[in-house]
């Protein structure tokens, strides 16, 4: 790991340290970035003295020195690098820039972006030319739709890890406007509201017979966003199969990855327009939608890559304070990994993600065709396993004569004595050896086995 325009080195966190600058440089860069304290120049990782205080003197400085607010934009974490333990202070780009440190005010001994490897002052022309163009469509600047809002479920969460809202909350949590009004964030954070969250279910693969319309919402987005993890967590049908040498559970989608993907619509939707994400199941897949698409100054390259922009900071602030969010930076690449680029779909004015079924729920999950399929599994591969084929190529046969739609990533999971490379590697093999042949794309096709 080198310094980029992304990553910068620190060695240690002194009064010296001017950790506000380079937090500043990464908000008004397109792409955000990663400072780490803890390593060296050379990328060597040589640790923390007193890591807790480093951590807590990190946020306090961000938020206290910092305009417009960065809360929501930052995350401070503790990485282990080559097993020595680092803070790892992942910073988004923001959506008001330009940000500047509050000491200074909106000028060049204020205003930094990321040039390179550094933190370079902003002229003046820039710095008037980005305030010029800032955007105001922030849920931040709206105001409730009504005034008598209340919160004792956003206390219940709160509470629920150990964390306390004392009267100063709704401006701590930057719940009100510039004129100390209830904005739209804390109407969608409050007990009662006009957001609804729908989750669909039709009998086919089109929207033409809709068997199940389930409505969850009226109340504090962190419920209704529960409310809906719930519901898709009853969805998630396993199918279990007893095979050689193991039995094995196959849900309908890796919960995980959906979790990620469920949250993220909700946090980052677009509710300027009222409109919340849906969610529909499929009889062969699962489809998410949101409003509203990438931000202007991110293409899907930036997204893929892992750049952060959110939309909502505000949100995803009170979804980390009460863990429903992990850490920024993380999530989409867990579900990348799972699922790949092209399970997201880009438009206009909407986002959508879908989600192919693992299997499909129609071939059932009866013992009696469990064991009928046992059976001619044995059939298919008797001949094959008995050719000079190893103990893991011999196993992944099994595996996908009995699971041809699973991906390498459910391949890698459920046969532990295999890691994803070892995956990768024995298909080409099995493939290149004419034991194997994949029918159709990646996404949406399946293995076929070949008798020899």
């Amino acid at each position: 790991m080198t310094e980029s325009n992304r990553i910068e080195f620190k060695r240690e966190l002194t009064r010296e340290l001017d950790i506000e600058k380079e937090v500043v440089a990464f908000l008004n860069y397109r792409e955000g970035g990663i400072i780490y304290i803890g390593v060296d120049d050379a990328g060597k990782p040589v640790g923390v003295k007193d890591i807790d205080g480093d951590m807590l003197t990190i946020k306090n400085r961000l938020r206290d020195n910092i305009l417009p607010s960065p809360m929501g934009l930052f995350d401070v974490t503790i990485e282990r690098i080559e097993g020595v333990p680092v803070i790892r202070v992942f910073v988004s780009s923001g959506s008001e820039k330009p940000y500047y440190k509050k000491q200074y005010g909106l000028s060049p001994k204020g205003c930094f972006t990321r040039v390179g490897t550094a933190a370079e002052p902003m002229t003046q022309a820039q710095i008037e030319d980005l305030f010029s163009r800032r955007v105001r469509r922030s849920l931040k600047h709206i105001p409730s739709p009504r005034t008598d809002l209340t919160f004792r479920q956003l206390n219940i969460y709160y509470d629920s890890k150990h964390l306390t809202l004392n009267s100063n909350f709704a401006k701590s949590l930057e719940l009100l406007t510039d004129d100390g009004k209830y904005n739209y964030v804390a109407y969608l954070l409050a007990d009662e509201n006009s957001t609804s969250i729908k989750v669909a279910k039709y009998a086919g693969k089109d929207r033409d017979d809709l068997i199940e319309n389930h409505e969850y919402g009226y109340c504090s987005l962190l419920k209704a966003t529960d409310q809906v993890l719930d519901r898709l967590r009853v969805e998630n049908t396993v199918k279990s199969s007893i095979g050689y040498p193991y039995r094995t559970d196959t849900p309908l989608w890796n919960e995980r990855a959906v979790r990620e993907l469920v949250i993220n619509a909700i946090v980052h939707n677009d509710y300027f327009n009222e409109v919340p994400p849906k969610f529909e199941l499929f009889s062969d897949r699962l489809e998410i939608t949101s409003t509203g698409t990438l931000p202007n100054d991110m293409n899907q390259e930036d997204f893929f890559n892992g750049v952060s922009n959110p939309r909502n900071k505000e949100l995803m602030r009170v979804f980390r304070d009460v863990e429903l969010v992990e850490s920024l930076g993380t999530g989409l690449q867990r579900v990348l990994k799972v699922y790949g680029k092209e399970c997201f779909v880009f438009m206009d004015h909407f986002t959508r993600v879908v989600i192919p079924y693992a299997w499909l729920p129609g071939e059932g999950n009866h013992p009696e065709k469990t064991i009928s399929t046992q059976k001619t599994i044995q059939k298919t591969i008797q001949k094959t396993i008995q050719k000079k084929l190893t103990t893991v190529q011999k196993t992944i046969l099994e595996y996908l004569a009995a699971h041809p739609y699973a991906t390498q990533q459910n391949m890698a999971h459920d046969i532990t004595i295999v890691s994803l490379g070892g995956v990768k590697y024995n298909l080409q093999v099995l493939q290149k050896n004419g034991f194997l042949r994949r029918v159709g794309p990646d996404k949406g096709g399946h293995w076929e086995i070949i008798e020899k």
